[in-house]
């Protein structure tokens, strides 16, 4: 099992960037596909992109080219850049893990989870 926890939350104003972190203990790290994952009240968790134990990534469409992640796999962190932040992109972020080699953009097939952090964009 692994326990996530993410932090690099906070406010911004639209067009600025943030930095979120996932910092992964209690197994081995590489061993674990890595997602991102936002929700908004009311609403189903979204995907927003995802890193291989590759480190090959896809993200949804709504954040291509503006959102980034990559992975250490020394440090057991996974990171999230998202630059150009648009109001639409407040939510709350989560991390999500799976081990071996899930190709998958659903929430649900994830089975571990950080707490999440909050994201908020000001226009």
């Amino acid at each position: 099992q692994v326990q996530l926890v993410e932090s690099g939350g906070g406010l911004v104003q639209a067009g600025g960037s943030l930095r979120l972190s996932c910092v992964a203990s209690g197994r081995t790290f590489s061993d674990y596909v890595m997602a991102w994952f936002r929700q908004t009240p009311g609403k189903e968790r979204e995907f927003v992109g995802r890193i291989s134990r590759g480190s090959n990534t896809i993200y949804a469409d709504s954040v291509n080219g503006r959102f980034t992640i990559s992975r250490d796999n020394a440090k057991s962190t996974v990171y999230l850049q998202m630059n150009s932040l648009k109001p639409e992109d407040t939510a709350v972020y989560y991390c999500a893990a799976q081990m071996g080699f899930t190709t998958s953009t659903r929430w649900r097939e994830y089975p571990y989870w950080g707490q999440g952090t909050q994201v908020t964009v000001s226009s």
